[in-house]
């Protein structure tokens, strides 16, 4: 029978070693077995107990059990049993008994055993057995890994099989303390983390024993199993099994365990999770910050994300756009800088984010495009070269630009040329081109033949231009232009024609010759053919004028003139010129005698003349009655008669001849007598007879007359002599003639007495100022002699020659000695004015420069109380000595010349003028303004002439040659004061110069003066001459430099690079007179105190004027040559050669013990002895009322002559800012020198930056806002940019260490952003402490110096601006230290005097202290140290 009953399951915890569910009645009363059938199965098990002898089915076995009947249920019906749930603490065993039975031995149906942890899903069943197996229990193991807090529970689950026959039962469901005997039990199963599309990878131990078809899976919470990879056996009680899971995602991620399935029982682990996170990726793009030309500035922008942190590593992924390459860099900030981008490119940039684990790297954020800017480009094009030459175009070639070159995709290629029209004008054409995109040739048309075309190439991109170095072609030749027609000028004779022509204004290459061609075309003589033979003659280039002989009179000729170069000749210049008709010719060999004479008439034979150029018009017979007093005519020789007069006319006039008769010129066609005085009348003439009284000449004269011109020739044929008894009137009118004749000689001799006589009434009258000068000149030489005993030990020579006449050259004193000579040491002592050196010896005892009687020469040791002396009175001295040089002009000239200091143009006195060498055809090509000057103790060692005006270059360069100068002065610009002064007598490249050649072979330019090298050839010649120009260009063209240091370290250099052996040094200014005498006087005067310890100004000026006129020309300058000697003198020669430099430091820096003093200390003293301090006049600009608040203090302010005026205009009319501009070695007003800004001047110190192009701030005081005396407050952005009124200034970036402070600014005028920004880098000197003269630090100072020194080199030598305090004492040192090495740099040499000396002439408060000069050494000292350890 069934019975149904309800069981209930037994806890662990009732029943420690065994506890569960066998289904019977009594098996434990007081715990009852708890299970439950499931609510939403198919159907539900079934209690039953069947007893023995009970009428049941045969099949079924006894016992009280769970069983369900297959046949009574439907095919794939499920039914489930759910036992209680389990929560153990330790390892534990559950075991179950069943049974699958049917007859005919198909399977009932399939028994699984689920395991639900903690009330989650069923999953997949972890046991199941199918099929029949007999009548009898079989015994199953459950081994379940699941522990307290967690809990399970355990379902089995009967599946009605197809065949629906036979039973399913379950009985004995038991709980066990202790551990399975056939199923394993699995070791703790840990969690697993994968990052999204890697692979993950499930281990599993287990303890027991396996069964050989043990089956183990990795099963999923949501039921899916996975067959293991592998099972290895740890030992013979533990194996491990594998369960890999390739490429995960998060759809993977759940929870998963292991189960053994056998049919002896099943192992489960706990569940552990698959936790797959998925890497990061920033949702947005990263932020473009800031873009340069090779870097990229970006903000990795990675606050949101898709995906799972946490975040270990960013990086940055970039490749150039379309690139086929990528690179990655690790970032640990928000913001990075990418390098060693390629300009003008863009990248694409993505950031990358990195979770633990492998794989954790996320995709690429979205991209940032972006790109860099343009840089400056590396170079200039190179390779300009020609490809054709032609005579009217170049075609130019030059190498292919690359992207490594241009630095930008926008680029611009310009082909920049200029040449020069000539003619006189002297106009010049400049042009450039740009080209197209990746051209590299190109070809210049409507050029002019024969030019040099000077061309460069530039490139430009947005970010700036290289441009190329200039290459000069020169244009092919051609036929030469046409010979202007008004430039044929000619002057006509009668039987030559002189005729002059001027060059073709278009020459189009070198003139090679002239061809004249002449015919005559017409003629007023009959007798000459017309047109005659074409004759042709040649003439050299340089001649350009003929005279043509053996002409016709009276005909016009045809000229044409042409010239010819090379490529043949040009157009001709056609002209007639018509020869003047001539007198008639007579056939005459002698005076013919008469052929009959009488008292009253005298008979002649007439011949026809020969008419030259003209026929015969008319025939005149003349009588003149033969008087003494006229002097007696010679045939051929006199005058003849021009005016007709009858006898009437003539007797009423008083007039000695009248024309007895005129003949026409048909009458007269052969020889024919002719009696004067027949009383006969032809053609109105009338022929009276002849006094017989009187003597008569005869004349027959022959007239040709052609449109309006009139030729006369005449000759004596006969003379009448008077009747004897006329003689006596005769004899006294002679001697009434002899007797006029002698009074007049009387008179005439005493005009010249009377004139002589005046002559000496003046020089008596001037005889009293000679006798005062006489007395002048007697206390002087009284006075000189007293000097000279006092100090006979200063010198042994006598400079003072009283025997001296006033006015004698002291340049031409005999018996000099020249510089090469041997000289005997007559001075060893030396002057203490001239710095402690000996004065190099002299030539000979007795100096050759003889000084005058009323000026003697001064000697050095006085030179500064006679200096002061003249000075006095409003320099009354100076005045009376410069005014004498004019002594003896004319009053009017003298009195224009004192009001203007100017002269006319120059003309050289020819005694002592430079003769040039003549020239073939031009007998004027000889002179030059120019003079010979002697030199000290060198005869014509100075040529003085005017600054080359375009007429005189070529002459200029031949005297250069002629006389194989090597120095070249120039004491002026090319235009002062709007006006041409020179002109550019030297060519930027090379040029030719009639028949010489310069090129320019080297520049050297320095603060005040350049030296050009120029390499002379001459056509002909062989030889190549090498000449220095020394260009002074601080000498204004009227006044004087402001000091003498630059002028006389200008003269230093010259004498120094000019060899003994060379030609004479040409000086020049403008005029050749004013400044080019005072360079001469100061050459001459500054050897003459070296050699002899004296100076003698007057004299030697009074000596040039004897050689050149007005060779000094304003009493400014004379004032101006006595202090630069004085401080040449004071000063003495500070320069220190490189190699020397160390030695003579000790030496300078060595304690004499007996003075407790050092050389160097005495330098300094020196230094501030010829310091100038600064007028109120001087500085008055900055004491102006306006502009007092813009001065720190009233004691440093800046002369007005070095103010740099602001020039940005901001509404306010005041541009004054409290700054100097100085020089450095090599560059004028490379510095400005200010003081800390004020908080109201701030705008104006950006505004001078911005005007004046500096790209250079150099701070050298430290900031200090919290005295309120001397505040020094931060007067630039940082970060970020600010407005100082105009001027914006935005912090770019900055650098910094221990000694230094670098920053870099972008500074533009907001007001004109046109006109871009300004790149300037400030340096922040910080090893220079408060309240100390000199830095902390050489080393540390040097470097600042060379930082700023090559900033400088890469931002294109803007100026500088130096500030300290109060723009003084520390500023003053640090442009001193930066001329010093400039000096070593540029000539190897030291001056640290001259640096300080020059700086000061600016501001006097420049290297204010004792050790900031001696700082000026050690800096120079630890360069050179420096530069040895290299």
């Amino acid at each position: 029978m069934w019975f149904h009953s309800h069981c209930t399951a037994l806890t662990s915890s009732t029943m420690p070693s065994r506890s569960g569910c066998t289904f019977e009645e009594a098996s434990d009363p007081v715990v009852p077995c708890e299970f439950s059938q499931a609510q939403y199965d198919d159907f539900q098990w079934e209690q039953v107990r069947i007893h023995p002898g009970t009428r049941t089915p045969a099949d079924l076995p006894h016992g009280a059990y769970l069983m369900v009947n297959a046949s009574q249920h439907a095919p794939g019906q499920r039914a489930h049993i759910i036992f209680q749930t389990l929560s153990e603490n330790d390892t534990h065993c559950v075991q179950f008994s069943y049974f699958l039975f049917s007859r005919d031995g198909h399977s009932p149906g399939t028994l699984g055993v689920y395991v639900r942890v903690n009330g989650g899903p069923l999953g997949s069943a972890v046991w199941n057995m199918t099929g029949s197996h007999g009548r009898q229990w079989h015994q199953a193991e459950l081994a379940v890994s699941t522990f307290w807090p967690n809990e399970y529970q355990v379902l089995f689950e009967a599946l009605i099989s197809p065949d629906h026959k036979g039973y399913i039962g379950l009985d004995d469901i038991l709980l066990f303390s202790h551990p399975c005997a056939k199923a394993p039990h699995f070791s703790r199963l840990g969690d697993v983390e994968v990052n999204a599309g890697q692979n993950a990878s499930f281990q599993c131990m287990a303890a027991g024993r396996a069964a050989e078809a043990e089956r183990f899976f990795l099963q999923r919470q949501s039921g899916v199993l996975v067959p293991a990879a592998g099972v290895r056996h740890i030992s013979h009680r533990r194996f491990l099994a594998t369960f890999p899971l390739a490429s995960v995602g998060r759809s993977e991620q759940d929870l998963y365990r292991c189960v053994s399935q056998a049919p002896r029982g099943a192992g489960v682990s706990n569940f552990a999770e698959l936790i797959v996170k998925e890497p990061p990726t920033p949702i947005a793009p990263p932020q473009l910050l800031r873009a340069g030309p090779t870097y990229l500035i970006i903000q990795l922008n990675t606050n949101s994300i898709i995906g799972d942190g946490p975040i270990v590593r960013k990086e940055i992924e970039y490749r150039m756009a379309r690139g086929p390459w990528a690179e990655v860099h690790a970032v640990n900030l928000q913001t990075y800088k990418l390098w060693h981008l390629d300009p003008d490119t863009e990248y694409e940039i993505s950031v990358l984010l990195t979770r633990p684990g492998d794989g954790g790297t996320g995709r690429p954020g979205p991209p940032l495009l972006s790109r860099t800017k343009c840089a400056e480009p590396t170079r200039a094009p190179k390779g300009l070269a020609f490809a054709e030459i032609q005579a009217r175009q170049l075609t130019l070639q030059w190498e292919p630009l690359g992207y490594n070159v241009t630095r930008c995709h926008t680029y611009a290629v310009s082909l920049c040329y200029h040449y020069t029209l000539g003619g006189s004008h002297n106009q010049t054409i400049r042009e450039c081109v740009k080209m197209e995109r990746g051209a590299s040739r190109y070809t210049i048309k409507n050029l002019l033949p024969f030019r040099n075309v000077h061309v460069r190439l530039i490139l430009t991109n947005p970010e700036g231009r290289k441009e190329g170095k200039e290459v000069t072609f020169q244009t092919d030749e051609d036929v030469p232009g046409g010979i202007a027609a008004e430039s044929l000028t000619f002057t006509p004779l009668e039987d030559m024609i002189f005729l002059k022509w001027e060059e073709p204004q278009e020459p189009n290459g070198l003139i090679t010759q002239y061809e004249i061609s002449y015919q005559s075309i017409e003629s007023s003589d009959p007798a000459v053919n017309v047109p005659g033979p074409r004759r042709t003659i040649s003439k050299l280039r340089n001649e350009t004028y003929h005279v043509f002989s053996n002409l016709q009179p009276g005909t016009t000729y045809l000229f044409s003139v042409r010239a010819r170069t090379s490529k043949g000749f040009g157009q001709a210049a056609l002209t007639e010129i018509t020869t003047n008709i001539s007198a008639p010719s007579f056939d005459y060999a002698d005076m013919p005698s008469p052929l009959g004479e009488s008292e009253n008439t005298i008979t002649v034979l007439l011949r026809p003349a020969q008419g030259r150029g003209a026929p015969i018009s008319v025939y005149q017979v003349v009588v003149e009655e033969e008087r003494p007093r006229r002097l007696r005519r010679e045939p051929g020789g006199q005058d003849c008669f021009s005016v007709p007069l009858t006898f009437e006319t003539a007797l009423a006039r008083g007039l000695v001849h009248y024309f007895g008769a005129e003949l026409a010129a048909s009458s007269l066609l052969e020889a024919m007598p002719f009696t004067v005085g027949d009383n006969q009348t032809y053609r109105g003439f009338w022929n009276p007879p002849l006094e017989p009284r009187k003597a008569y000449l005869i004349y027959f004269q022959a007239a040709s007359h052609l449109k309006g011109e009139t030729r006369l020739n005449c000759i004596r044929i006969a003379r009448k002599a008077a009747c004897k008894e006329s003689k006596r009137p005769l004899e006294v009118s002679q001697r009434s003639e002899e007797m006029g004749l002698i009074l007049g000689i009387c008179a005439g001799g005493l005009a010249v007495l009377i004139l002589l006589l005046g002559a000496i009434i003046i020089i008596i009258r001037k005889g009293k100022p000679v006798n005062m000068a006489k007395a002048t000149v007697n206390y002087r030489q009284e006075k000189t002699h007293m000097m000279t005993a006092v100090d006979r030990s200063f010198t042994d020579q006598s400079t003072l020659q009283e025997d001296e006449r006033l006015g004698l050259s002291f340049m031409d004193a005999p018996g000099y000695s020249p510089r090469g000579d041997q000289r005997s040491s007559g001075v060893t002592e030396a002057s203490s004015l001239l710095g402690g050196s000996p004065r190099r010896p002299c030539g000979r005892k007795g100096s050759p420069y003889h000084t005058g009687q009323l000026h003697p020469a001064v000697r050095v040791a006085d030179l500064l109380q006679h200096i002061n002396q003249m000075k006095t009175a409003e320099g009354y001295g100076f005045k009376q000595e410069y005014e004498s040089f004019f002594e003896g002009w004319d009053a009017t000239k003298k009195k224009d010349k004192l009001k203007s200091g100017r002269q006319e143009p120059v003309s050289a006195y020819d005694r002592h003028r430079v003769k040039l060498h003549p020239m073939l055809g031009d007998p004027d090509a000889d002179y030059i303004s120019a003079n010979y000057i002697d030199g000290y103790h060198r005869s014509n060692h100075f040529i003085a002439t005017q600054g080359p005006k375009p007429e005189m270059i070529y002459d200029f360069w031949r005297m250069v040659w002629q006389e194989q100068c090597v120095s070249v002065v120039m004491i002026s610009k090319l235009v002062e004061v709007g006006r041409v002064k020179c002109s550019r007598y030297w060519p930027e490249d090379s040029d030719m110069y009639g028949d010489i050649k310069i090129t320019l072979v080297k520049t050297e330019t320095l603060a005040e003066y350049v030296v050009r090298t120029f390499a002379l050839e001459r056509r002909g010649y062989s030889a190549r001459h090498e000449v220095r120009q020394f260009h002074f260009t601080a000498w204004p063209e009227h006044g004087v430099p402001y000091h003498a240091t630059g002028l006389l370290a200008f003269i230093r250099r010259v004498k120094a690079s000019t060899p003994p052996d060379a030609g004479p040094v040409v000086i020049h200014c403008s005029a050749g007179t004013g400044r080019t005498g005072c360079y001469i006087v100061l050459d001459v005067m500054l050897d003459m105190a070296e050699c002899e310890g004296v100076v003698d100004i007057y004299n030697c000026v009074k000596t040039l004027c004897s050689r050149r006129v007005n060779m000094i020309q304003t009493e400014e300058q004379y004032i101006f040559i006595h202090d630069a000697i004085l401080e040449a003198c004071l000063c003495g020669e500070t320069t220190i050669p490189v190699n020397e430099f160390k030695a003579t430091y000790r030496e300078m820096i060595r304690i004499d013990p007996q003075s407790n003093s050092s050389q160097l200390r005495e330098e300094f003293q020196t230094l501030n002895s010829v310091t100038p301090p600064l007028d109120v006049e001087e500085c008055s600009i900055a004491l102006l009322p306006r502009n007092r608040d813009k001065n720190r203090s009233m004691d440093v302010l800046p002369p007005d002559r070095c103010l740099p005026f602001l020039i940005s205009s901001d509404g306010d009319p005041n541009n004054y800012i409290n700054a100097a501009l100085t020089d450095s070695y090599t560059r004028s007003a490379a510095f400005i020198v200010t003081l800390h800004p004020l908080q109201s001047t701030t705008p104006d110190f950006w505004r001078l930056v911005y005007d004046y192009g500096c790209t250079s701030i150099v701070m050298l005081n430290q900031l200090n806002q919290s005295n309120s005396a001397w505040p020094c407050l931060q007067y630039w952005p940082e970060p970020g940019r600010q407005q100082y009124g105009l001027m914006e200034v935005e912090f770019v970036s900055g650098t910094a260490n221990e000694d230094l402070v670098s920053r870099v600014f972008r500074v533009q005028n907001s007001s004109r952003l046109q006109e871009g920004h300004l790149l300037v880098r400030h340096f922040q000197f910080l090893r220079w402490s408060a309240y100390r003269d000199t830095p902390d630090s050489r080393k540390a100072f040097l470097h600042l110096l060379a930082e700023v020194d090559k900033w400088q080199a890469e931002s294109g030598d803007g100026r500088t601006v130096v500030h300290c305090l109060n723009g003084g004492g520390r500023s003053g040192t640090f442009c001193a230290c930066a001329t010093v090495l400039e000096m070593i740099r540029c000539h190897s040499l030291v001056d640290v005097f001259f640096a300080a000396k020059t700086l000061r002439n600016y501001k006097p408060n420049m290297v204010e202290t004792m050790d900031q000069y001696h700082f000026c050494y050690d800096v120079a000292l630890e360069y050179l140290e420096a530069l040895e350890l290299r």
